[in-house]
């Protein structure tokens, strides 16, 4: 009778703490009518061997770490005058400039190439991994499947770049439990999700590779024909401050595609800051009327064509916003 009350017990407290055991261990996505679904499109799309899908979803460790990270990224919850101190510091900058020193060849190589200045393509891998200091430790393709399978509100987007994980791969055949990097899957120095690796990485060393974890030039290129890509206007300003007489022509939101012209801005009474800068600037190019909480209260800026093309690296302004002043401190 003891005995049996014993081992009675040992079974209960063995499955209330079961209960408390992280959601990895029980994982088992290969069994999952959605996952056994997106493994027969990569099967008969895209050639990838049925067993050896089955045997890595079989072992992917689902993160609920990385879906609580994915409710409440950091943008969504600062203000400009908290945000920006964490980018703009005075070691970071310091490094910047010692970056720029160290691969001023290459990136001067990537700017005359693809039009984007020095400092912008520095500031970027400052900004997304602290020049390579942190570039996420999370497993990707964890990630990926976690958020995937597990998080609907985003679940088609991530399905997508699990797919594009996948072929990327393949094509430069890097073994998947070796990739690693954000808790939403951006990867290497410059932080780029698996669409964006495979679309705009490019081998500025000639190596017949395209590595954005060990090879400083693919890595600078990469951000540079990222930006060119998307439409970077070398030589054309980026951001300028500005004074709004009337404020309630203050969008509730920042929007951070430009939709109004300069001109009439001014016209509203929104005056650009004298500076050496916003000489030679036309009015009639359009522009985004933005509002940010600073350090000293209410900041006003108006973002051009090249601000735009930042955010569609992050999309948000106030990253947009720490790269572009980031930048601007690198210069020497």
């Amino acid at each position: 009778m003891f005995i049996i009350k014993k081992i009675w017990l040992i079974t209960c407290w063995t499955f209330v703490a079961s209960c408390f055991l992280p959601a990895t261990v029980y994982a088992n996505y290969a069994q999952r009518t959605d996952v056994k679904q997106f493994i027969n499109e990569m099967v008969d799309k895209h050639g990838f061997d049925r067993i050896y899908l089955e045997t890595q979803f079989a072992t992917v460790k689902r993160l609920d770490n990385v879906l609580e990270s994915i409710a409440r990224p950091a943008e969504r919850t600062l203000t400009w005058k908290q945000y920006r101190p964490i980018f703009v510091t005075s070691k970071r900058i310091k490094k910047g400039k010692k970056f720029i020193e160290e691969y001023r060849d290459i990136l001067q190589r990537a700017e005359k190439e693809y039009g984007v200045p020095v400092e912008i393509i520095a500031a970027i891998i400052g900004v997304e991994s602290y020049y390579g200091r942190h570039t996420g430790k999370y497993t990707v393709f964890d990630s990926l499947t976690t958020l995937g399978f597990d998080y609907p509100p985003r679940s088609k987007f991530f399905k997508s770049e699990l797919k594009q994980f996948l072929l990327l791969s393949k094509e430069e055949d890097i073994s998947i439990e070796k990739m690693t990097g954000s808790y939403a899957g951006a990867m290497g120095l410059p932080q780029f999700i698996s669409s964006s690796y495979r679309h705009y990485a490019v081998d500025f060393d000639g190596d017949g590779k395209r590595d954005l974890w060990n090879s400083m030039p693919d890595v600078i290129g990469s951000v540079a024909n990222y930006f060119s890509e998307h439409g970077w206007q070398a030589g054309a300003s980026v951001v300028h401050s500005v004074t709004v007489k009337d404020k309630s022509i203050i969008r509730d939101k920042n929007s951070r595609k430009p939709y109004i012209t300069l001109k009439q801005l001014e016209s509203q009474g929104v005056t650009l800051k004298k500076s050496p800068k916003n000489t030679g600037i036309d009015n009639a190019e359009e522009v985004t009327l933005l509002a940010l909480k600073g350090k000293k209260g209410k900041e006003y800026w108006v973002g051009l064509k090249n601000f735009y093309v930042i955010t569609r690296y992050n999309h948000s302004v106030l990253y947009a916003m720490a790269v572009y002043q980031l930048s601007e401190n690198l210069k020497t």
